[in-house]
């Protein structure tokens, strides 16, 4: 049976390899192995590509991490800690999610990409989480993820892939402000951040704030890769 093709969204960013230092359309290859050890075959989608096309092939969506999302996308001035806003990935990724969500498409998104989905939804965002902590524990050094634990509300598709709590890696200062349209709560951290939401009426629209790509446990990627098979499955009937 041909592996579900799995979409994974990219960085739009400067990059350096051999003698080279060229803006690039990238991801972290921790995200293209998990989708390859959960039985799916990746597949980039760079900020550019046409979204009908890439629908029309993919079965399933990853909204990878990534900077900033531009706060006037949803109504706000920038927090002077904003930082790397790169308007050109947005507007895709905008484009793209809310797209994806007009055909159910199997999506999980993460970190920044979980962003995108409240954004997409109507929802806004909490601009520096700090403010509101006083800590940095969700992003504790730069370039280093951060461990904390996070506690899953009972009866969500979340806790039915990976059970009631379970500690995460996280890198962000941002989190969820207003919930889009739809959506719910499905896990919070230990200072009250939100850490992930769900929309419980689609097929699988999942967001995480932290990064399962970076840990051990595969269950949300092959969560995803069984809805995707599952959606490639009733396209193909």
């Amino acid at each position: 049976m041909a592996r579900p093709v799995v979409g994974i969204t990219t960085y739009l960013t400067p990059a350096r390899w051999g003698a080279w230092d060229l803006e690039a359309a990238l991801v972290p290859a921790s995200y293209v192995r998990a989708v390859v050890r959960a039985g799916g075959a990746p597949l980039l989608v760079p900020p550019g590509a046409s979204v009908s096309e890439t629908l029309d092939v993919v079965d399933g969506l990853i909204f990878s991490g990534g900077s900033d999302l531009d706060p006037e996308l949803y109504g706000e001035e920038a927090h002077a800690s904003v930082d790397g806003v790169v308007r050109e990935r947005d507007d895709f990724e905008l484009s793209l999610m809310r797209a994806a969500l007009e055909r159910d498409l199997p999506v999980l998104a993460i970190c920044r990409g979980s962003q995108v989905l409240n954004v997409a939804l109507g929802g806004g965002l909490e601009q520096h989480v700090p403010d509101r902590t006083g800590s940095e524990a969700h992003r504790e050094t730069p370039g280093v993820f951060a461990d904390h634990p996070v506690s899953v509300v009972d009866g969500t598709r979340l806790a039915s892939i990976i059970g009631d709590r379970g500690d995460v890696k996280s890198h962000h200062h941002q989190g969820y402000g207003a919930l889009g349209d739809g959506l719910v709560e499905s896990a919070r951290a230990p200072d009250g951040t939100v850490e992930a939401l769900e929309d419980p009426s689609r097929r699988f629209t999942l967001g995480v704030l932290w990064h399962p790509e970076e840990g051990e446990d595969l269950a949300l990627f092959e969560a995803l890769v069984a809805e995707a098979r599952d959606f490639a499955n009733a396209r193909a009937a």
